[in-house]
């Protein structure tokens, strides 16, 4: 039998269609369960009672999304078989008195969320995305998803000093974009402007959660389109191969052994301490309910958690052709060499020996090829879910990811064939 493609172009625009599709965490999470729908699962309230029946169900909440399959037969201790990713990226977020200006210019007042490369945001078209919270409590989804915004960067005749001693963007002054010209601004213009544009009443937003994104959409890119350019990569690209991966566990789960889950969270990027990210109660509550639904105990919570592995899937390094010096020197990840597993003596991120295990078997299932990543001793090492994840349930964690190049900026790359890789491997880990 001949060896599986690495590149599924079909995958691969299937990500850059979810990746246009999501310009906020809260887009993303109801592509994904739009998704899980089409493939059996369906919603499931917190404040509603839970039956322990076989099936696909999933939770939404904000911008985080908890979506698991229980075989036929499951019992109440059955272990869980975890992705885990995150919605967010760093971007620019509107303030809660957006409408400011000067100068005849009127523009947006935002802050930065994360921890964003500034500078990719200048000169930019720029969307406007997020929700409205309206009177009676019920959220609605907003996009505004063609050229609205823009932050202008300054001349280099008015700042000579650009050229010798770098770019310098105060985050309070720099950042803010226009939309328009006028002298008077006036409070509520930038709310009724979404309004009207979203079909709501004038007057009826309360409240509302909103970030810019760049509106240039996804692209290949290359002599051979061997490389894929786009917004969010991460990690959306982690969020996508996650649905497909816990979908198609699911398309034949009568010879599941444990019950796989896609847990999805939102702000990773400021450090996870929300009920919607993972230092939250979220995935313990659903886990626990499950367990409980089947009519179990503590002790069959426990003997499951005890057996549950998770996968903290997020985007890493790919070796730099610039930066060459900056990457560990005996561990040079390429694009489409293959997802990573993510190594940090130091607990940064939550591999051990134990984890590399379960991560070699599931790829050498897919027949998948991988990588591993590690810092550069003398430079500072970011961090993930998994840490979290391990620490706060009592969880065997393995961090693993696509390696990019441009993380956190407005635009990042990958190779096309590692998002169809990892899906792969993904899928050998739901199944077991």
């Amino acid at each position: 039998m001949s060896e599986p493609s690495r590149f599924d172009r079909g995958h691969t625009d299937d990500l850059m269609s979810f990746l246009a599709a999501s310009p906020s965490p809260y887009h993303a999470v109801a592509n994904a369960a739009e998704r899980l729908e089409k493939a059996g699962f369906r919603q499931v309230a917190e404040t509603d009672a839970w039956d322990g029946a076989s099936g696909g169900r999933f939770v939404l909440r904000g911008g985080a999304i908890v979506a698991w399959y229980v075989p036929e037969g499951a019992a109440p201790h059955t272990p869980f078989r975890i992705i885990g990713a995150h919605t967010d990226s760093p971007n620019l977020r509107v303030k809660p008195q957006p409408d400011s200006g000067a100068h005849g210019w009127r523009q947006v007042a935002v802050e930065i969320y994360g921890g964003p490369l500034l500078n990719s945001w200048l000169d930019r078209d720029l969307g406007l995305a997020g929700r409205l919270t309206l009177r009676d409590g019920t959220t609605r989804l907003v996009n505004v998803d063609r050229p609205l915004l823009r932050v202008p960067q300054l001349a280099i005749h008015l700042d000579r000093s650009v050229s010798s001693e770098g770019l310098k963007l105060d985050k309070q002054r720099h950042l803010q974009p226009i939309w328009g010209l006028g002298n008077d601004v006036r409070d509520g213009d930038l709310i009724a402007f979404l309004e009207a544009e979203s079909g709501i009443a004038a007057g009826e937003t309360t409240g509302w959660d909103l970030m810019v994104h760049s509106v240039e959409p996804p692209a290949y890119l290359g002599r051979d389109q061997e490389l894929m350019a786009g917004p969010r990569l991460d990690n959306l690209l982690s969020v996508h191969a996650g649905v497909a991966a816990l979908a198609a566990a699911a398309s034949g789960g009568a010879g599941l052994t444990s019950i796989p889950v896609l847990a999805a969270f939102d702000h990773e990027e400021n450090g996870s301490q929300s009920d919607t990210g993972a230092d939250g109660p979220l995935l313990g509550g659903v886990l626990e309910r499950s367990v409980f639904a089947r009519g179990g105990s503590y002790e069959d919570r426990a003997r499951a958690f005890a057996a549950t592995v998770c996968l903290s899937s997020d985007t890493g390094h790919a070796v730099h052709p610039n930066y060459a010096e900056r990457h560990d020197p005996t561990h040079h990840p390429r694009v489409n060499g293959g997802p990573i597993l993510k190594v940090n003596v130091n607990n940064r991120y939550a591999t051990d020996g134990s984890g590399r295990a379960v991560w070699v078997a599931a790829c050498e299932k897919a027949g998948v090829p991988f990588q591993s990543f590690v810092s550069n001793n003398s430079m500072p090492c970011g961090t993930t879910i998994g840490p979290i994840t391990a620490a706060r349930h009592g969880i065997r964690t393995v961090d693993i990811g696509v390696a990019i190049l441009s993380m956190h900026s407005a635009r990042e790359l990958c190779g096309v064939e590692d998002p169809h890789l990892l899906t792969r491997a993904l899928a050998a880990f739901l199944e077991g």
